[in-house]
C-alpha cells in the first residue's frame, strides 16, 4: 500500500504488516524483505518511511503494562500514544516529563527520535526518562536496555531513528504534577537580543519556554515569546472548544506569498494584545496544532518540508539572523516558526538531535527546486556555526552535513540492525 510521512511529499509503495501484540513481532520479519517500525506516521520527512520495502505497523502494541504508584514508573508497549499516557495519569497526579509539539505520536518513536519540549533546560529530552527498553532485533535477539544496564545499546536506541530493532516495550519515569493547568505569560519581543535577555531571564524561574518567530521582517525577529510552569490544583475541566479540521488537500497551498506575510502580521498582533498572565490547560499549551486535525493539508497536493537546526550557542544569534535574512531575501517564509533554546547539558543517544545552543525550526510549502536552493544556503549557515539539522523533520538534509553534525554516527552504526532500513538511512548512511 502507499504510505506517506506527516509531510506528504510522497505517497510510496510499502509492504505493511501489523505488529499485534509482542508475540506477533518476530513473524513479521520472516516476510524475506527489510523493514522498518511505523508509529503514528507524525514524522515529517522520510525517517519513517521504507519505500519498496516493508513497515511494521505498531499501533497493535497499545497496552499498558504496570504502573508503579510509589515511584511513578510506568511500563507499557510501544505502540501507545503520548496522549493516552496523559489522559489516563494525569488524573492521577503524574504525567510525562517531556513532550514534543504533538501528543499524537508513540511511545517508540518518541524513543527513536529522542523528542524534546519547552522544557529541555529543566530536564533535557525524552531520553532522560526512559528507564529501560526492551528492543527485537530482526535476527530473534531480545535485547533490553537502560541507562545502566547495558548503556551502549540504550545510547544507539535513544535517537536511533529505528534503525537499531524494534522498540517492544519500555518504562517510562513520570513525573508528580497537581493537575492539568499551568500559570503562563505571553509577551512580544521586537528584535532577537529581546528574545535571547527573555530565554535567559526566563531559565531558573519558569519550566517551560517557547516563542514564535516571524521569520519574513528580515534579520529583525520580532516574535510571541511564551512560558509556563505548573500549578497547583486548578480544576478537572478538560479544555472548552471543539476541533477544527482541514477536510481536504487544497489544489494550491494556502501558505504562498499573498497570504504568509498578512498571516504572520495579524498573529504577532492577535497574541501582543493578549500579553500578559493566564491560566491555561497543558493541552492548549503544549499542543495548539493538535486541535486542528489533518492541519498538514493546508500546503497543498505538493506537501510541505520542514527545516529545523540547532547551533551552538556562542553564534546563536548571528547564525539565526543570518538565517532569517536569507528566509526574508528568498521571498518565501514560514508561518509556522519556533525559536526556542536548549540547556546546557549532553544529550543520551548517539544521535540525539537537543545540543547546548538555539533552535529554530520552519515548516516550507513544496516549491520543488526554489525550496531546496533555500535550504542549501540554510546549510551554509548551519555548517559554519558547527551545527547540526533534525533527522526527524528532514527529508534532504545532505549527507556530509549529517556526518558533520552527528560525530558519534561511526560508534552507532555498531549498534545497527542490518534487517532494518529507512529511506532517511539509505540516504544519509548508505544502508
Amino acid at each position: 500500500m502507499r504510505v506517506e510521512s506527516w509531510g506528504r511529499l510522497a505517497s510510496l509503495e510499502h509492504e505493511v504488516r501489523s505488529l499485534v501484540g509482542c508475540n506477533g513481532v518476530l513473524p513479521a520479519f520472516k516476510s524475506g524483505r527489510g523493514g522498518l517500525a511505523y508509529g503514528n506516521g507524525r514524522s515529517y520527512g522520510d525517517v519513517c518511511l521504507n519505500p519498496g520495502g516493508g513497515l511494521w505497523l505498531t499501533a497493535g502494541l497499545d497496552r499498558f503494562l504496570s504502573f508503579d504508584e510509589s515511584t511513578g514508573i510506568i511500563t507499557c508497549e510501544a505502540g501507545v500514544l503520548l496522549r493516552d499516557i496523559q489522559r489516563l495519569m494525569i488524573p492521577r497526579g503524574w504525567m510525562l516529563p517531556v513532550t514534543p509539539g504533538t501528543q499524537l505520536v508513540t511511545v517508540g518513536g518518541a524513543i527513536a527520535n529522542d523528542v524534546h519540549g519547552k522544557n529541555h533546560h529543566r530536564v533535557g529530552s525524552f531520553g532522560d526518562h526512559v528507564a529501560e527498553i526492551r528492543l527485537q532485533r530482526t535476527d530473534g535477539e531480545t535485547i533490553v536496555c537502560g541507562p545502566d544496564q547495558k548503556p551502549g545499546w540504550f545510547a544507539a536506541t535513544v535517537g536511533g531513528l529505528g534503525l537499531t530493532g524494534v522498540i517492544i516495550e519500555t518504562s517510562l519515569q513520570l513525573r508528580q504534577v497537581a493537575g492539568p493547568w499551568l500559570d503562563t505569560e505571553t509577551q512580544p519581543y521586537q528584535n532577537l537580543e529581546e528574545f535571547f535577555a527573555l530565554a535567559d531571564g526566563s531559565e531558573e524561574g519558569w519550566e517551560h519556554t517557547v516563542s514564535w518567530i516571524d521569520c519574513i521582517s528580515g534579520g529583525g525577529g520580532r516574535g510571541i515569546f511564551m512560558r509556563g510552569n505548573h500549578v497547583e490544583h486548578f480544576g478537572d475541566a478538560e479544555p472548552a472548544g471543539k476541533k477544527l479540521s482541514v477536510p481536504f488537500a487544497p489544489p494550491v497551498s494556502l501558505i504562498n506569498r499573498l497570504s504568509l506575510r498578512p498571516f504572520n502580521t495579524a498573529y504577532y498582533h492577535l497574541q501582543s494584545a493578549k500579553a500578559g498572565r493566564s491560566r491555561a490547560h497543558y493541552e492548549k499549551f503544549f499542543y495548539p496544532l493538535d486541535n486542528i486535525l489533518n492541519w498538514n493539508r493546508i500546503y497543498g497536493p505538493r506537501g510541505f518540508y520542514q527545516y529545523q537546526s540547532v547551533v551552538p550557542r556562542a553564534v546563536g544569534k548571528d547564525a539565526v539572523k543570518a538565517m532569517l535574512k536569507e528566509i526574508a531575501n528568498s521571498g518565501d517564509g514560514s508561518f509556522l516558526a519556533v525559536l526556542k533554546t536548549f540547556g546546557n547539558r549532553r544529550s543520551v543517544g548517539m544521535l540525539s538531535f537537543p545540543q547546548p545552543g538555539v533552535t529554530l525550526a520552519l515548516d516550507f510549502p513544496n516549491k520543488g527546486e526554489r525550496t531546496l536552493k533555500l535550504f542549501e544556503r540554510l546549510d551554509a549557515v548551519v555548517r559554519e556555526a558547527g551545527g547540526r539539522i533534525y533527522p526527524a523533520k528532514d527529508a534532504r538534509m545532505p549527507r556530509d552535513l549529517f556526518e558533520s553534525g552527528y560525530p558519534r554516527l561511526g560508534e552507532f552504526m555498531n549498534y545497527r540492525d542490518p534487517g532494518i532500513s529507512s529511506a532517511l538511512s539509505r540516504r544519509l548512511m548508505g544502508t
